[in-house]
């Protein structure tokens, strides 16, 4: 039996302000091919998934918080309890708006490694209304700022 615990798995830290523990797939010790799965905690005032897209589908879960859901060009607030679904291809973007940190489960599939995880770690991550579709209209900027070892 393969087990992987959010209280030994470090995850790793990006520079918009979140930590990402991987649960399936990643550095976790499950590994399958359909899907993969992980818990990604966001700062308080503005930790981020920034603008992004991706080959796999996906659905977010908030565990606790409250955050801004930027879905193509849509914008809507999420809060502890809701999933989004989130398609193949889609621009989309999570931005914690509460004074606390904010938790959410993720799962995509198929597995394997998103582009934007390395864009963002490099600082190369397409800026939204440049390399990318704008982000919809009032919500919060993507953070595209390198990382700060750089």
């Amino acid at each position: 039996m393969i087990v992987a615990s959010l209280m030994e798995i470090e995850g790793r830290v990006y520079p918009a302000r979140r930590r990402t523990q991987n649960l399936v797939g990643g550095a976790s010790p499950i590994q399958a091919s359909s899907f993969a799965l992980g818990v990604v905690t966001l700062e308080p005032d503005g930790g981020q998934v920034p603008w992004h897209n991706q080959e796999q589908e996906e659905v977010y879960f908030v565990i606790e918080g409250e955050g801004e859901m930027c879905l193509g060009d849509e914008r809507r607030s999420l809060r502890t309890g809701e999933a989004v679904y989130i398609p193949s291809g889609v621009f989309h973007q999570l931005t914690n708006v509460g004074s606390t940190p904010m938790r959410m489960l993720y799962c995509y599939g198929p597995a394997g490694d998103v582009a934007h995880w390395r864009q963002e770690l490099a600082g190369t991550l397409p800026r939204a209304g440049v390399e990318a579709p704008p982000l919809p209209a009032g919500a919060r900027p993507q953070h595209t700022d390198p990382p700060a070892d750089r």
